[in-house]
């Protein structure tokens, strides 16, 4: 049985560590998702997790790639807003936080990270 999960990403990398650990992590574990057989329906991107998806992230190959096989980034416009960073969107959609409760609602399961 396959699951509609949706995976939610608040911080600019992955755990709490230094920046060059967090962002290592994050391009570990995108890196994994992608030649993974399973895949998310979503990813969700608010708070800090919305520097993952603008210029000069060290993740956008493998969202780039994860959003091609068909997964959707949802990222927080209030965000990109509150970060001066809306105009440097590389990948996903900015939308509201109510298309990311959407996202949540409609899963089978959420894994914040």
């Amino acid at each position: 049985m396959s699951q509609n999960t949706v995976v939610i990403i608040n911080n600019n990398g992955m755990g709490q560590a230094d920046t060059p650990l967090t962002h290592k992590l994050a391009k570990a574990f995108f890196n994994m998702l992608d030649l993974g057989e399973k895949l998310p329906t979503a990813i969700g991107f608010y708070a800090e997790g919305v520097r993952l998806t603008v210029s000069e992230s060290p993740v956008l190959e493998e969202l780039k790639s994860l959003e091609e096989k068909g997964v959707q980034l949802i990222v927080c416009t209030t965000c990109l807003n509150h970060f001066n960073v809306f105009n440097d969107l590389q990948v996903g959609t900015a939308a509201g936080m109510k298309e990311i409760v959407d996202a949540q609602w409609n899963s089978d399961k959420v894994i914040t990270l």
